[in-house]
């Protein structure tokens, strides 16, 4: 597999505060990577890091090739980054929006093309505002493909949403995954993960504590002893809640 990020004894330091603890990983080409931890974990703060958004206080990082330090600019041209719903004029339109983005990226962009994506064209005309939390998450990762990247990085993409509108994002990222583009994202959601992961570095405390597949995680637990206090049914709630709703896109 070739290697498109590697991250060598990174070391982030808030004054006399260690939020990131030498850590060290690789992220393969065309994977979907997790980057998973409890609150305060410091896996933002490397994400960030990565993403050209924070300086590190140490360390090396290498982005397509590319040396973070010296050569951040022409790193941002090959990654696209989710903003928060919170980043949008919630006036415009999603076309205007993706023109302006365009713009912002000098991209000549087509924006029914970008809409289809992301199943978005009937709300080509809407505002943002009038989108609903699904619409909105689904626009937010469509405009991180505008400069046509070769890695995004999505935070938390289904915080608050719905089980269907979880499920049909999940749809979404492994759809751009088949086309070649590497995927980073945080999530608190495990089944998340193990559904949409690859691989997995597990941080806490500033430090990676386990880096592996989600397949081998669980197998190295069960191999240990673990045993799960209640028997696990052959399906869950959210199972039963898809099945009886319905599993196709809506109105999110």
């Amino acid at each position: 597999m070739n290697t498109i990020i590697t991250v060598k004894d990174l070391v982030k330091n808030y004054g006399a505060f260690n939020a990131v603890k030498g850590i060290s990983f690789d992220v393969y080409e065309g994977e979907i990577f997790g980057l998973l931890g409890p609150n305060g974990a410091g896996k933002s703060t490397t994400l960030e890091i990565i993403e050209t958004l924070r300086q590190k206080t140490s360390g090396q990082i290498t982005v397509c090739g590319l040396d973070l330090d010296k050569d951040s600019d022409a790193i941002k041209k090959l990654i696209g980054v989710q903003l928060q719903t919170s980043g949008y004029y919630p006036g415009l339109t999603l076309v205007e929006l993706i023109h302006l983005f365009g713009g912002l990226y000098n991209e000549d962009v087509n924006p029914m093309e970008l809409l289809k994506l992301v199943n978005l064209t009937d709300k080509a005309k809407s505002k943002f505002k009038e989108l609903s939390g699904g619409q909105k998450q689904r626009f937010s990762i469509a405009t991180t493909l505008i400069n046509k990247p070769k890695i995004i990085f999505l935070d938390e993409p289904t915080t608050g949403l719905d089980p269907q509108a979880r499920r049909n994002l999940w749809d979404l990222i492994k759809s751009i995954q088949a086309k070649g583009t590497t995927v980073i994202i945080t999530t608190h959601y495990m089944d998340e993960a193990e559904q949409l992961c690859d691989r997995i570095a597990i941080m806490d405390e500033g430090k990676i504590i386990s880096l592996d597949s989600p397949d081998k995680m669980i197998d190295d637990l069960v191999s240990g002893g673990f045993e799960r206090p209640k028997q696990v049914k052959a399906a869950s709630l959210e199972d039963v809640f898809i099945h009886l709703t319905g599993k196709e896109m809506r109105d999110e």
